[in-house]
């Protein structure tokens, strides 16, 4: 990151000034370092955006300076006037930032020593700003798979600390360590947030950069995964809080139930220690396979409407795990005998 800042806002400076001819074309390494710094997928819509918002706010600002001068009330003048024409256009977030940060800049700077029509030149500024800041990203690319590794085993980590918790909870027959491991899965919502965000910004580097060409099928394969980890992390929650609400109501786990959430942790870190081969997770299947039917023979005939349901998330986190590892709906059927 801080390499492709620097050459990108050098590059693009010396690309206005050489290459176009503009005396101050400080929007150019603004604009390209707006684009680098994004970052999660959204850079072409984000070189959009400048270009857009940049040129609202350029127009609102010059139609009106050129008028009535340069000061305090003039500013909040040309700002209200950009933002309501940005927001009658649909322009939101990045855009409309850059709408207001334009007219901010020409109400403010005087650009006396511009040549030429500065709202032409500010427009043609931010685009050569962000098309720099595109190819830096293609040229100094991350290493997306170093990055979503990162961020995997992040939330697997926290994931299997979770059913730790669970497991511990019906040993003790303790209903606040269930609610506790319940806050911790609640918690681990922005992680799989920014894990969704890393997974888009990893797919798009091993698109566009040559460098990463080679890796498009093993960051594919990562990828493939995020929506199952995070459904995997959402039956945990469910999980925490049917086994919470089981233990305050006075029932006990039934035996060995806690077991299958050991089981169904031990997969998690083996199915973590062996993502990046992608091919061997048979150790971590058989666990995850076994806890699901050992959960299943835990509950008795005489099974509570709690206990039901804490071995059904057990089941489905089993499941949802399953399909992370690369099996699909007919495999997950025939071996845990799912209805879906």
């Amino acid at each position: 990151m801080i390499v492709r800042l620097a050459l990108g806002t050098s590059l693009a400076w010396l690309i206005a000034t050489e290459a176009v001819g503009h005396v101050q074309p400080f929007f150019a390494p603004v604009a390209a370092a707006l684009t680098i710094a994004a970052g999660i997928g959204q850079r072409r819509s984000v070189v959009v955006e400048l270009v857009v918002g940049v040129s609202v706010g350029i127009l609102a600002g010059e139609v009106l300076i050129t008028s009535i001068g340069r000061g305090p009330w003039q500013i909040a003048l040309v700002v209200l006037l950009a933002v309501s024409a940005a927001s009658m256009l649909g322009l939101k977030g990045m855009a409309l930032m850059q709408s207001t940060t334009s007219a901010v800049l020409i109400a403010a700077v005087l650009p006396a020593a511009a040549t030429g029509n500065p709202a032409v030149a500010r427009f043609i500024d931010a685009l050569i700003g962000g098309v720099v800041g595109l190819v830096m990203t293609a040229v100094v690319p991350t290493n997306p798979l170093r990055d979503l590794d990162r961020e995997i085993q992040s939330v697997l980590r926290g994931l299997a600390s979770i059913l730790d918790e669970v497991a511990e909870s019906m040993r003790l027959e303790d209903a606040g360590v269930a609610w506790t491991a319940l806050q911790e899965a609640r918690a681990l919502q922005p992680t799989l947030d920014g894990l969704a965000s890393t997974s888009s910004s990893a797919t798009e580097v091993s698109r566009i950069s040559p460098l990463r060409w080679s890796q498009r099928e093993h960051v594919r394969l990562y990828t493939s995964t995020v929506h199952d980890i995070d459904n995997a992390v959402r039956d945990a929650r469910v999980l925490a809080r049917r086994v919470t609400s089981m233990l305050r109501h006075g029932e006990a786990a039934p035996e060995g139930m806690d077991e299958s959430v050991d089981a169904l942790a031990d997969a998690v870190r083996i199915f973590g220690g062996d993502l990046q081969e992608y091919e061997r997770f048979d150790e971590a299947k058989d666990k995850l396979v076994g806890a699901a039917l050992a959960a299943t023979e835990a509950l008795s005939g005489s099974g509570t409407l709690n206990a039901s349901a804490v071995v059904a998330q057990i089941r489905s986190l089993a499941a949802d795990l399953l399909f992370a590892s690369g099996w699909n709906a007919a495999d997950v059927d025939k071996w845990l005998q799912l209805d879906d």
